[in-house]
C-alpha cells in the first residue's frame, strides 16, 4: 500500500514538474531550427510562477462553468497522467481503468473548456469552442483505433497490462499494421496539441486561433492552470505514444537502478518524439480550416487499416 501511493506521488511529481520542461525544450528546440534565438528553457516555469502571481478578471456574464473549467481540465488531465505507464510497466492508477478511461477524462476536460469558452459570451469563445469539438470529433476515434490495434495483441485495454505485454513482443513494432496505428497517432498528437499544420498555439489571429480562442478570457491562476493542462496533456499523449508502441526502457521491478535507466531512457524518448514534432512544424505551413478534417481523416483511416490488418493477420501484415 506504502509502494502504491508512492509510485502515485512520483508519477504525479513528474507529471507535474516535467511536462513544462517539455514545452519549453519544443519551443526553444524549434527556434533554433529556425535560425531565432527564441525563449529560454525553463520560460514555461517562469509563465506559470507570473501567472499565479496576478489577479484575475472575470466576464460578468460567466456563471460557475467559467470558474470552475481550470480546475476541472486541470485535475482530470492530472488523473488520465496516472493512468499511463511512464517509467514503470504498471501505472500508479492502472485498477481505476485502461485507455477508455483516458480518452473520456481528456475528452471531460475539452468539454469543459469549450463550455468556458462559451460561457464567457465572447464571440471568440464560441468560435473556438466550435472549431475544438471539430477536431475532437475525429481525432477521438482514430485515438482509440490506434490503441486498440496495439489492445489487440495484449488481450486487455489496461495499458499496463498492453505495456508489460509488449516489452516481451518487440518485433511486433515492425509489423505494419503496428506503424499505420504509429502514424494515425503521431497525426493526432499534433491535432490534440494544437500544433502546426492543425492549429498555431502561438498566434492571437482571429481567423486562424482554435485554443487560444477558448482561453482569452482567462486571466491569472485561472490561466496558470489551462497552459499547465495542456502542457500536461502533450507529455501525457507523447509517452502514450513512445510506451504504446516503444515500451523500450520500461522498469518492471522496483529497484533504484532499474528506476533510474528508465528515466533516463524516458526523457530520451521524450527528446527524440519532440524533436518530430518539431520538425514536423518546421517543415510545413498552417493548414487552412476546411483541410483540418482531411488530415484527420488520413489518421482515421490509417488507425482503420490498422485495426483492420490485426484481425485479418494477428499484427504480422
Amino acid at each position: 500500500m506504502i509502494g502504491q501511493i508512492a509510485l502515485v506521488m512520483v508519477q504525479a511529481a513528474l507529471v507535474l514538474l516535467f511536462s513544462p520542461l517539455i514545452a519549453g525544450f519544443g519551443k526553444t528546440l524549434k527556434a533554433r531550427l529556425q535560425t531565432r534565438r527564441g525563449p529560454a528553457l525553463l520560460q514555461p516555469y517562469r509563465d506559470l510562477y507570473k501567472l499565479l502571481r496576478k489577479g484575475m478578471v472575470i466576464p460578468e456574464t460567466a456563471s460557475w462553468i467559467f470558474p470552475a473549467t481550470p480546475y476541472v481540465l486541470f485535475a482530470a488531465t492530472l488523473l488520465a497522467g496516472l493512468l499511463i505507464p511512464t517509467i514503470s510497466a504498471q501505472a500508479p492508477l492502472s485498477w481505476i481503468g485502461g485507455v477508455l478511461a483516458v480518452v473520456y477524462l481528456l475528452a471531460l476536460g475539452r468539454f469543459f473548456l469549450a463550455l468556458g469558452g462559451l460561457d464567457a459570451g465572447s464571440p471568440f469563445g464560441g468560435l473556438g469552442s466550435s472549431r475544438e469539438m471539430t477536431i475532437s470529433a475525429i481525432a477521438e476515434p482514430a485515438l482509440m483505433l490506434a490503441v486498440f490495434t496495439v489492445a489487440l495483441g495484449a488481450g486487455s485495454t489496461n495499458l499496463s497490462t498492453m505495456a508489460q505485454a509488449a516489452v516481451g513482443q518487440s518485433w511486433r513494432f515492425l509489423a505494419p499494421s503496428q506503424m499505420l496505428a504509429f502514424a494515425a497517432l503521431f497525426i493526432v498528437l499534433i491535432a490534440e496539441t494544437g500544433r502546426i499544420p492543425v492549429d498555431n498555439p502561438a498566434t492571437h489571429l482571429e481567423l486562424t486561433m482554435t485554443h487560444e480562442a477558448m482561453i482569452l478570457e482567462y486571466s491569472g491562476p485561472y490561466l496558470a492552470l489551462i497552459e499547465w493542462s495542456a502542457w500536461m496533456k502533450q507529455m501525457i499523449l507523447m509517452t502514450l505514444l513512445m510506451n504504446v508502441f516503444f515500451p523500450y526502457g520500461l522498469s518492471a521491478g522496483g529497484s533504484a537502478g532499474a528506476m533510474l535507466f528508465s528515466v533516463i531512457l524516458f526523457v530520451a524518448k521524450l527528446a527524440i518524439l519532440a524533436l518530430a514534432v518539431v520538425l514536423v512544424e518546421t517543415l510545413n505551413a498552417k493548414l487552412r480550416l476546411f483541410r483540418v478534417p482531411e488530415l484527420l481523416a488520413v489518421a482515421f483511416v490509417l488507425s482503420a487499416l490498422a485495426l483492420i490488418s490485426t484481425f485479418l493477420f494477428g499484427g504480422r501484415g
